[in-house]
């Protein structure tokens, strides 16, 4: 055993699950009664989750299908798309927006909504969430999906482990006690992460492009080492070698499944390691260009806005106002 790591997968898909830490979280349990219907606002580079406790709703995001969610079932709006829940079409129409009305907040991250909307119609207890995810691996991961994405409630074996945890959060927001809200939140994420891991086994255009290089044995070990060690030297020839192919068969197969060179994909990923690093650490500019293989803080300038759109220095600006 002596030399292996054994917090490091040999799964390089598994990894980039492993990624898919959410940050900026905040849940909503809503009790919902009437004739009711509830706009989700647009949230730039937000994921919305939804699961259904008690009863039923209609799920509508623009340019798909309005889906009925029964419990059991666990939607993902994965790009901070507006959309709407609601008892009923009718509802839907004039949904009111969920910030107008009155959040009963039990922390900082988790608020209550009790709302009786008149009429007839549906009594419904939903678990919805938003949140974000900062690293590289997890943003790609979550530009590749759909607008939409529905595990629902099927009785197959895969799907036993969601049952279960849905079943857990259903406890939670029916009797919230104590440390409820922590429990809720730390199964959402659970949630989240299986619903994406269920997406990837059930989607056949899971099995290619990048999601495809990282399940091909020989292509998905070098982007892990990219993945794990942005800031090596990296070269052609040594990602070849940690493949085990020669470097003009790897460069093919790894410009082939991926869709970039490989040298094209490092610069990108390190760029985009930067950034989220321009947004969480206070690190020195000189170091941040270093780590990314510049000798210099211009040219790691131009490539970063070349990457990104924007500046290192109005990046930490941003940073440095969100927090003030």
């Amino acid at each position: 055993m002596r030399g292996l790591d054994p917090w490091k997968s040999p799964d390089p898909l598994g990894e980039a699950l492993h990624f898919l830490r959410m940050t900026g979280s905040f849940y909503v349990r809503s009790e919902m009664s009437g004739s009711w219907g509830l706009a989700l606002p647009v949230m730039e580079d937000a994921l919305w989750f939804h699961t259904v406790v008690e009863g039923r709703c209609l799920l509508s995001v623009p340019g798909e299908p309005t889906r009925e969610l029964v419990p059991g079932d666990f939607a993902l709006v994965p790009h901070g798309r507006g959309h709407v829940l609601a008892a009923d079409d009718h509802a839907s129409a004039r949904a009111t927006s969920v910030h107008d009305l009155p959040h009963e907040y039990i922390s900082d991250r988790y608020a209550v909504i009790t709302h009786d909307a008149g009429g007839a119609g549906h009594v419904a207890t939903l678990v919805c969430g938003a949140v974000r995810m900062d690293h590289p691996a997890a943003q790609k991961l979550v530009r590749l999906l759909p607008a939409l994405v529905v595990v629902d409630a099927d009785h197959g074996p895969r799907r036993s482990r969601m049952r279960d945890v849905l079943a857990m959060v259903a406890d939670e927001a029916r009797f919230l006690e104590p440390g409820g809200e922590a429990v809720i939140t730390r199964l959402s994420d659970i949630l989240v992460i299986l619903a994406l891991r269920s997406w990837i086994a059930h989607t056949p255009r899971a099995q290619t492009g990048w999601l495809g290089a990282l399940q091909d044995e020989r292509i998905g070990a070098a982007l892990a080492q990219i993945h794990r060690n942005p800031h090596e030297r990296w070269t052609v020839a040594a990602l070849a070698s940690s493949a085990n192919m020669s470097r003009s068969a790897f460069s093919a197969r790894f410009t082939e499944l991926v869709g970039d060179s490989v040298m094209s994909y490092l610069a990108m990923w390190r760029m985009q390691v930067a950034y989220q690093t321009l947004r969480s650490e206070d690190v020195v500019m000189a170091e941040l260009a270093r780590r990314s293989g510049y000798l210099s803080e211009a040219a790691f300038g131009k490539a970063f806005k070349r990457a990104t759109g924007v500046s290192p220095g109005s990046v930490r600006r941003r940073q440095e106002e969100s927090m003030t």
